[in-house]
């Protein structure tokens, strides 16, 4: 059961119920209850006197499952089966439903549901239960120690009866701060992999509403032509030909002058309307450089002294031992522009109330964002603002951007307007291609010494790319000494034990609008030091896994590296592939997580080759739904192998070339016949799972292909050297 709320119709809602015990906390983060829907407390758990329970899930739903794993943790405590909790999204509120690791912010991403909700949603769970409990045990006369919640039922001294019961009776007694939790010998829930996703059913039976499905009464359809270079500003349009279109209604220049808004009364008058519109554009200050201009700046700034010196060694020690190494390796590698490119187009729906609320309907990543744009744009305070959150068809954080872009183009659009009537924003999918966030373009520059006995003795690496974090709100907690960590996380916090090493960034100048795409800087920071590690072992005649467990002999994070790489090299068969094919494998830790993968592969250079078998292995900390963690595991995989196998993002003359997915081609089924995950028991707390599949899923292809004697050190594949059958 999934249901989308605002704050005041949550609470408007709940108010009409006859019993209602809401347990979550207050805007400290005290924990906090009541019966009362005014009382000043944000609830993650509501419970009706008819024994419904509903989660409320601050994270939004994209695919990843937060609305699966979060209900899970209050069921689990609580004592009633996954049947009989619905969830809904929280309101927009960073008071209390902020994500703790983004500070004062609520928001998706990062990877960080799970891990920062952990403790609050299972505190909530339990302490609904205790509450629960004592309310029965006052009424029965028995001791409150005597009794359990299982399957909705408050049972034991003799008595049993369902929990709604006791929910108006429970309303008045006081939650404590550290309630008891359930061990992990009682959990049936958490770690079951019977555990199906809360969202599936209305997914596969069309009834789930993502935000492309709000359809208000009287809306009109808006869609936008937009500047075809970034710094582009309209001079000027023409809409003779439009005013043909049967259903257009007007056209406006945004405020911005950033693009043309072009309103209509259903989405295909928009979409022919727009095409009928002529643009003048004054592109005096766009960008004009092409992919290969900014690729040869990115290269000649690996050539130069870094502006960073990230890690503070010394690099001219560093430097005369690998000039003084028995063996020594050097490679520069390329990463173009990537688009997301999810499977619903940007969209939101944009409405004002008869009392002058402004509502937004929309799959909100990071609501804070659009909710502080909409104060200033709106001239409201942050109660006048409302934010109802969908599904979403995908992001891989296209939905997050530290402009609210697409949040605020839909309410410029609005003000446009008289406001009478909803203004639906749609995006199709060549917007969303060229006229997008994209994943920075990089280039890396390696060189590493070993001695005689094949260790290494120094490792010199320089990065140069476009930074993500600077010239944004993020800046004064993401940029430290003036380096943007998200260039170069995976390279500065490995948990290799590398000696020697000496690590240079430096900024280029930015193309087109960055943002973070699926691992952040992880996506090229790994495939560099993992096809390093491999070329290295190869070198000096070691095997891959051998080598590379060399150095990961230290302490925890070492071990739990350590782990899922021997994992995964048994369960992938490693060094014994099947009669005719070879097999590469990388390993990484991303987002607080550790993943291997070993990639088998069939066929040659000249005919093409096939993925025959990925085989993953995972520490997520505790699983709380295998069958989530694999799923995920298996949508990494296919992401970041899809990409790197053909798709890239280019300019011609500031202008993006690709369009749609004849030239920006998805992953095909067929693309890779098995994928296999394999989870590691663990009893630490749960960490990130939605993008640490990634990063070791294209540097593990590319390592199996350099067997067949290509190296690939510039992406995508299909345009360096690969062909696939």
């Amino acid at each position: 059961m999934t249901i989308n709320t605002s704050r005041r119709n949550f609470l408007k809602t709940a108010a009409a119920a006859s019993a209602v015990l809401y347990v979550g906390a207050t805007s400290k983060g005290v924990s906090a209850a009541s019966s009362s829907a005014d009382a000043m407390l944000n609830p993650f758990v509501k419970i009706d006197s008819d024994g419904s329970v509903i989660a409320i899930v601050k994270h939004f739903e994209k695919g990843q499952g937060p609305a699966t794993g979060l209900t899970s943790l209050i069921a689990e405590e609580l004592g009633v089966t996954m049947d009989q909790i619905g969830y809904e999204f929280a309101p927009s509120n960073p008071e209390v439903y902020n994500n703790t690791l983004f500070g004062p912010f609520q928001g998706t991403g990062g990877s960080t549901a799970m891990a920062n909700s952990w403790m609050q949603y299972r505190t909530a769970g339990a302490n609904a239960r205790e509450m629960l409990i004592k309310a029965a045990a006052k009424e029965w006369g028995v001791d409150a120690a005597a009794l359990d919640i299982q399957a909705g039922v408050i049972s034991g001294a003799g008595h049993s009866e369902p929990l709604g019961a006791f929910v108006a009776a429970a309303a008045g007694i006081a939650p404590t701060e550290n309630p008891r939790l359930r061990a992990p010998s009682e959990w049936k829930i958490i770690g079951n992999p019977t555990t199906r996703r809360k969202d599936s059913p209305i997914k596969v039976n069309g009834t789930a509403k993502f935000a492309m499905d709000v359809h208000l009464d009287n809306q009109m359809v808006v869609m936008i032509k937009r500047t075809p270079q970034r710094g582009g500003l309209v001079a000027g349009f023409d809409d003779s030909a439009a005013k043909d279109v049967k259903g257009f209604i007007m056209a406006q220049t945004l405020p911005t002058k950033h693009g043309v808004a072009v309103y209509a009364e259903n989405t295909w008058a928009a979409m022919q309307a727009r095409e009928a519109l002529e643009v003048d554009w004054d592109l005096a200050a766009a960008e004009t450089r092409s992919s290969q201009e900014i690729k040869a700046e990115i290269l000649a700034a690996l050539d130069a002294a870094p502006t960073y010196n990230v890690n503070k060694a010394d690099p001219a020690a560093v430097k005369s031992m690998i000039d003084g190494a028995v063996t020594t390796i050097e490679k520069a590698f390329y990463f173009p522009l990537l688009a997301h490119a999810p499977m619903e187009p940007l969209n939101c729906t944009i409405e004002q109330t008869a009392e002058g609320d402004i509502v937004l309907h929309d799959g909100a990543q990071m609501p804070t964002g659009p909710h502080m744009a909409y104060q200033q744009i709106f001239g409201l305070p942050a109660e006048k603002i409302h934010i109802k959150t969908m599904l979403a068809g995908g992001s891989f954080g296209r939905r997050a951007t530290p402009d609210a872009d697409y949040q605020v183009e839909a309410a410029l659009a609005f003000v446009l307007t008289d406001r009478s009537r909803p203004v639906k924003l749609v995006w199709d999918r060549e917007d969303d291609i060229r006229g997008g966030y994209y994943r920075p373009a990089a280039g890396h520059k390696v060189r590493v010494g070993l001695d005689g006995a094949g260790n290494i003795i120094g490792w010199e690496h320089q990065v140069a790319g476009q930074s993500i974090m600077k010239g944004t709100a993020f800046e004064a907690f993401a940029v430290h000494d003036g380096v943007d960590h998200s260039s170069v996380e995976g390279i500065a916090d490995s948990p290799y034990a590398i000696p020697g090493m000496a690590l240079g960034l430096t900024d280029a100048e930015k193309a087109t609008s960055v943002l973070w795409w699926r691992s952040v800087g992880h996506t090229h920071t790994a495939y560099v030091m993992e096809v390093m590690m491999d070329l290295a072992a190869r070198a000096v005649g070691q095997d891959p896994v051998a080598f590379r467990l060399k150095y990961l002999a230290g302490g925890a994070d070492q071990a739990r590296k350590a782990a899922v790489l021997k994992l995964a090299a048994e369960k992938g068969n490693w060094g014994t592939p099947a009669e005719g094919n070879v097999q590469g494998i990388a390993v990484h830790k991303s987002f607080g997580s550790y993943v291997a993968e070993v990639v088998e592969i069939s066929g040659n250079l000249a005919d093409g080759i096939q993925i025959e078998k990925v085989t993953a292995a995972v520490d997520c900390g505790i699983a709380v739904n295998p069958d989530v963690v694999k799923a995920q595991i298996e949508g990494a995989i296919g992401y970041g192998i899809g990409h790197a196998m053909r798709d890239q993002i280019t300019l011609d003359g500031g202008a993006v070339e690709q369009s749609n997915f004849p030239d920006y081609e998805p992953l095909r089924i067929s693309d890779i016949k098995v994928i296999e995950t394999h989870i590691v028991a663990s009893a630490e707390a749960p960490s990130g799972i939605g993008e640490p599949g990634t990063p070791p899923s294209a540097p593990a292809l590319a390592n199996a292909i350099a067997q067949l004697d290509l190296l690939v050190a510039e992406l995508p594949m299909s345009a360096n050297g690969v062909s696939f059958a």
